[in-house]
């Protein structure tokens, strides 16, 4: 079968598309044909080697496709059947093979593409407004990347829950974006330092919570952007790894709280999957949550949907088709 395999950690021009042996299906396993995969950051980091994996691998944690074939023991899904996983490495791929208990069923309404564009994303936002820190109405919450994928979602999110949610771009067509997707403020943080505006929109207080994966870049001001006992939820580092941190400086700045949550970990559990994977989904089809698909690239360029990423030139969702 063709996958995007990488051979060795590295940049983008280790994503190359290879003829490989086809996954083996085991107990409790169901072998799929990939139909989409999400391009996701996450995946970045396992390119790179910034978490550790086995080499040679096959990319991509996040997918939407059909069931070809199950494994001994396997009762919820039937050949046929259209499902979309998220946490499991190989949806670069034509073909993957996924644990029966992570698919969870697509609607009939969407689309491959779109299942695929929904899962790691739109379950992401779902933990980090509902569990991470739950967010309650009139809440002031700040949102990093806000026409990123998971920023659009999160806004759209918070703003349901009645927060009042103000978000950081780097462009004035970015700005746009954010403010169509709900946001109440859009702070351009190229032009302006946003700790010091979000201080000024809040009368000295701060917001509540902030929601950060953009990491090394923001992670100080983001700090600075709280009130006292707020929350900064560091999900990502899309612009590296934070630094060594004294907690120290925790209490000096407000007994604030610091949390680095990741997605397994909030889907720990069958009932916890479908949770967030019913309430997503079922969002999207009911017009109540917006997915904005950037671009779609054939499987071959993964590595030119990549540069795209960490270059960020996009908006959104980048899904590979296959």
């Amino acid at each position: 079968m063709k996958a995007i395999q990488i051979q060795q950690t590295g940049g983008p021009d280790q994503l190359v598309l290879r003829d490989v042996a086809e996954p083996v299906l085991r107990s409790g396993e169901v072998l799929l044909q990939v139909k989409a995969a999400g391009v996701n950051f996450i995946d970045v980091y396992f390119r790179e080697g910034r978490y550790p994996v086995q080499t040679p691998f096959v990319p991509g944690q996040e997918g939407a496709g059909t069931v070809l074939q199950i494994g001994e023991g396997v009762e919820s899904v039937k050949a046929g059947d259209r499902v979309a996983w998220c946490g499991v490495q190989g949806a670069y791929a034509e073909k993957a093979v996924v644990p029966a208990h992570m698919l969870v069923p697509i609607p009939a309404a969407l689309s491959f593409e779109e299942a695929a564009a929904a899962m790691l994303q739109g379950m992401t936002a779902h933990y980090l407004s509902h569990s991470v820190y739950p967010i309650r109405k009139g809440d002031q919450v700040l949102v990093h990347a806000g026409a990123g994928g998971v920023g659009l979602l999160l806004t759209q999110m918070a703003k349901m829950l009645g927060a009042c949610v103000f978000t950081t771009v780097s462009t004035d067509a970015k700005a746009k974006i954010s403010l169509a997707a709900g946001a109440d403020e859009v702070i351009e943080y190229t032009r302006m330092d946003f700790a010091a505006e979000v201080k000024k929109l809040t009368g000295g207080r701060g917001v509540h919570v902030v929601y950060d994966g953009v990491g090394k870049e923001t992670f100080e001001r983001s700090l600075a952007s709280l009130r006292t006992r707020g929350m900064l939820a560091l999900f990502g580092g899309a612009s590296g790894a934070v630094p060594p941190f004294d907690l120290i400086k925790l209490s000096q700045m407000g007994s604030l709280f610091l949390t680095r949550p990741t997605l397994k970990d909030y889907t720990a559990d069958r009932q916890e999957l479908e949770w967030r994977s019913g309430d997503v989904l079922r969002w999207i089809v009911e017009k109540k949550l917006k997915l904005r698909i950037a671009h779609t690239y054939p499987l071959a360029d993964a590595r030119q949907a990549h540069e795209d990423l960490e270059g960020r030139k996009t908006t959104g969702k980048l899904i590979l088709t296959v």
